[in-house]
């Protein structure tokens, strides 16, 4: 933890889990009082639990609020096996904490890769939350429907089979990240939330070492866009029971998304059915930075209910 995440009222710490896995955590300095809400914040790609801080500090002191980076991210254990970031070892560091933190929570919050964990959670373990938030990040069902059968998302999604290659890491570092600063808003990445202080944490988190945990989410999981005919995606199935969603869930969604089309949202209540769907016209896949106020309402609104 740095001196301006300290002076931002941002304290670090770390949560060793009883299967060997020691998440680093942010939490908000100020202490909720007791029997204040507990929240979890999940991160995405290619980002890093700080992403949380302004949200984290909104919430403060009502909330208690902890944002980990996932395994493999920046200071979290990084298993050098593929194996370590399929599903079933990344929902097991999410229920740790859970029942680290105090299960059920009141609440959680999850963007992008964080959110695929959520969703699987949710599915298998709902007694772990009273409620689910998602910002941003596909349920399984809809995302395998689209990456198969829409043209418009398998191009959004390219760029996960660039991510799978073995090469990624090193193409990624090179010339200061320079492939990785246009994922912000799938531009030349200059949005006005990247300023140079938060191109210095995404730096931080990035380098040595720092890609390729994060890669190996991409290149363990089977929902990619499919490469030819025989592409595994054709043959792989997700069975209602196992992706059904019972707890009430609020979506988020930024619709200038570039990477994940509102095709995704079409047909969610059929595996969420207590569903409701946010949509932000103004709002892309960076939604956390760009409108951290419209996130902390979502989050008070699904707290009140």
């Amino acid at each position: 933890m740095n001196d301006a995440a300290a002076a931002a009222g941002i304290r670090g710490f770390d949560l060793d889990l009883p299967h060997g896995i020691r998440l680093a955590c942010r939490a908000a300095a100020a202490s909720a009082h007791p029997g204040a809400p507990r929240v979890l914040l999940l991160h995405g790609f290619p980002e890093a639990a700080f992403v949380w801080d302004e949200v984290l500090q909104r919430l403060a002191p009502d909330v208690a609020a902890v944002a980990p980076n996932l395994r493999g991210f920046a200071g979290s254990s990084a298993p050098a096996e593929l194996a370590a970031y399929r599903a079933k070892p990344l929902v097991a560091d999410l229920v740790a904490v859970i029942e680290a933190l105090g299960a059920p929570l009141d609440l959680l919050v999850a963007h992008d890769w964080g959110g695929a964990l959520a969703w699987n959670l949710a599915a298998q373990r709902p007694e772990l939350m009273r409620r689910l938030l998602i910002v941003n990040s596909p349920h399984p069902a809809t995302f395998l429907r689209e990456l198969r059968d829409s043209p418009e998302q398998q191009a959004a999604s390219a760029y996960m089979n660039f991510l799978c290659r073995p090469d990624a890491e090193r193409l990624l570092a090179e010339n200061d990240f320079a492939r990785l600063w246009p994922f912000f808003n799938g531009g030349d990445g200059t949005a006005p939330w990247l300023t140079e202080p938060v191109r210095a944490q995404f730096r931080a988190a990035w380098s040595g070492d720092g890609l390729r945990g994060p890669l190996n989410y991409y290149r363990a999981s089977p929902l990619r866009p499919p490469l030819g005919a025989d592409a595994a995606i054709h043959s792989l199935t997700l069975p209602d029971e196992a992706v059904t969603v019972t707890v009430p869930t609020r979506v988020l969604w930024g619709l200038q998304d570039a990477a994940l089309r509102p095709g995704l949202l079409q047909g969610l209540e059929h595996w969420v059915p207590q569903l409701q769907v946010q949509r932000v016209a103004d709002a892309s896949h960076w939604i956390v930075h760009e409108q951290p106020g419209t996130v902390v309402a979502a989050i008070r609104e699904a707290l009140a209910h």
